[in-house]
């Protein structure tokens, strides 16, 4: 009987993995797209040090009073992250300097960053143990790469500066659980970087939860600018964060399954008047019947049984510079950002805390 149920478990687990491969495949991917999308467009020269002046909210958000408890971001900081870090992202150096980096920024925070090397990439993870060994961990991950020829500001220099935001405020703050931090590689050509570290079991072992990380600086307030994927039914849960106008993109959105509600509802309770509005959808059967919500880093750890969330500010179904070499540090709406990037900490602070 145990050897039955156990070969049970293994054709669910298999059937699960190979309904997700066909449905990624599918689906295609945030940028596994790109490839084609960009053939026949004239090289872009991209320069790094992008001039930050031209931005159209040059103001960091103020944040009056955190009702959470969390610990405030610093905007400035976070800003010089994705200054830092905007320009191509796609070839080798481009990558090893990105890489290199991440890891300099950690090492300051006191982390030991690791290097994991997979097929085609490499990724970088770190994390600060929690003071119960029981408690499990919260991993806070970000791709790091880009698609050709975009200097990939808002995807994802954004999700990468808020998770160094992320280690810098709770990395040496005493939590029960362990906090982790991941910067995946080649997330545009198939969640490679992702696939790879949910693909070992040591390295899901005690996980907790997962906080993904895909373009949090874009907002648009255009009526019309905001498109929703087809097959997921969206208005109540715009009304229930306080959305009024369902057209416009100046919300959060946070996609996690459906199996794992805490998540979400943490999300929900992490913002204050000061904050955008988060929008908190739980997708049934893991995204199988919404192909397009299975399109970033969080989609493989839903089909190894891991709770995880995606943070994003929908990306092409609101910015027209998605996967475009105008996705520059002009096209960032600041504020939106650095609100998105609280929202997150507050999130992340409430989930350490649990036993």
């Amino acid at each position: 009987m145990t050897v039955a149920i156990e070969l049970l478990k293994l054709m669910k687990q298999l059937i699960w993995i190979g309904l997700f491969i066909l449905v990624a495949v599918a689906a295609v991917g945030w940028g596994s797209d790109s490839l084609q999308q960009f053939s026949g467009v004239p090289q872009v020269s991209i320069v790094r040090a992008t001039d930050s002046s031209q931005n159209p909210s040059p103001s960091p958000l103020t944040v009056e009073k955190n009702a959470v408890g969390a610990p405030q971001i610093d905007s400035s900081r976070l800003w010089k992250h994705v200054e830092n870090l905007a320009g191509e992202r796609d070839g080798e150096r481009d990558r090893t300097f990105t890489r290199n980096y991440i890891s300099q920024q950690l090492n300051n925070l006191g982390f030991s960053p690791e290097l994991q090397p997979f097929d085609r990439g490499i990724n970088v993870f770190s994390e600060r143990k929690g003071t119960d060994s029981n408690a499990g961990a919260i991993l806070v991950a970000a791709h790091y790469d880009t698609v050709p020829q975009s200097p990939g500001a808002d995807d994802n220099a954004t999700g990468v500066a808020v998770v160094l935001e992320v280690a810098r405020l709770l990395g040496s703050r005493p939590t029960p659980r362990t906090l982790q931090v991941a910067f995946f590689d080649r997330e545009e050509i198939g969640l490679l970087g992702s696939l790879a570290f949910a693909g070992s079991a040591a390295r899901l072992k005690n996980l907790q939860g997962v906080v993904v990380l895909d373009m949090v600086g874009y907002a648009c307030r255009t009526p019309g600018c905001q498109r929703y994927p087809e097959g997921l039914t969206v208005q109540p849960f715009l009304e229930a964060s306080g959305v009024t106008s369902a057209d416009k993109g100046e919300f959060v959105a946070v996609v996690g399954d459906a199996e794992h509600p805490l998540l979400l509802k943490t999300f929900a309770e992490s913002r204050n008047a000061d904050l955008p509005p988060v929008v908190a959808l739980p997708v049934p059967l893991k995204g199988l019947l919404t192909p397009d919500v299975l399109r970033s880093d969080h989609a493989p750890f839903w089909y190894k049984g891991i709770g995880a969330v995606l943070v994003t500010d929908t990306a092409n179904l609101r910015s027209p510079h998605y996967h475009q070499s105008t996705d520059t540090l002009a096209t960032i709406d600041r504020p939106f950002f650095a609100g998105s990037a609280q929202i997150v900490v507050n999130a992340a602070a409430k989930l350490l805390e649990i036993r």
